[in-house]
């Protein structure tokens, strides 16, 4: 059995992922459109210990936003604001993510 160039550049694609990236595409699986927040309570909930706080969710905003612009930018995922596409270099206000449309 050989692998065609297309099925080794798509293992290594999903090998390489971050855990950030692969808690991203998760959540977006089941066709929801969650926001960053989300997805950070998400991993949250799953690494946390019992002795963190509340708060513990705050601590991945940043890396989930960084992660989310990356797929974005390389078209993975769009970032959207009032269901309308924006650009993943310029963004404001509460956004959502969601995977791209096929055409």
């Amino acid at each position: 059995m050989t692998d065609t160039p297309e099925d080794i550049e798509e293992t290594e694609e999903v090998q390489a992922d971050d855990p950030v990236v692969v808690a991203i595409l998760d959540a977006l699986a089941d066709g929801a459109n969650p926001t960053f927040q989300d997805v950070a309570r998400l991993i949250a909930k799953e690494r946390g210990k019992p002795k963190d706080g509340p708060n513990l969710w705050r601590r991945y905003m940043n890396a989930v936003k960084q992660q989310a612009v990356h797929l974005a930018k390389n078209g993975r995922i769009e970032i959207t604001r009032k269901g309308e596409a924006v650009d993943p270099k310029d963004f404001r206000g509460i956004v959502k993510m969601r995977l791209p449309e096929r055409r």
